[in-house]
């Protein structure tokens, strides 16, 4: 078995609806645990917050994300970004996903050719978090 890095977000109450959104995007297979099915100590209020929730995407990406414990709150999308890339082959597909991520978000800088000899954008998604995309030449 080889090392991988895995993004783990966090939210503030909402994780179900943004892994339900990127499941939707990326398609493949969503798990999600609430603190209730974990036996997790928290207030009858919080037990149908996200403990942990898995995204296996269809393309072999994997997100990850919590509701975080009860009473601390979250660092949500402003200090990292989320990179896909790929070739010419998945040009199509990322294309797909750029546009699917950017709507109801904002987009900084729109798919475009770039000096590195690709196409290159650059989005914040309705949720908050970061995403840039590369779709290289060859």
């Amino acid at each position: 078995m080889s090392v991988v890095l895995n993004p783990y977000l966090a939210f503030d109450g909402n994780t179900r609806e943004v892994m339900e959104f990127y499941h939707q995007i990326l398609g493949g297979t969503l798990a999600v645990q609430t603190f209730a099915e974990f036996g997790a100590p928290t207030s009858p209020a919080y037990q149908d917050n996200v403990m942990h929730a898995r995204l296996d995407a269809a393309d072999g990406m994997v997100i990850m994300a919590s509701d975080g414990p009860e009473g601390e709150p979250p660092v949500v999308g402003n200090n990292v970004t989320l990179s896909l890339g790929g070739g010419p082959a998945e040009g199509e597909r990322l294309t797909t996903v750029f546009n699917a991520l950017a709507d109801g978000g904002t987009t900084t800088m729109p798919l475009a050719d770039v000096p590195w000899g690709a196409t290159f954008g650059m989005l914040t998604d309705r949720h908050g978090i970061q995403w840039m995309v590369n779709i290289n030449k060859e």
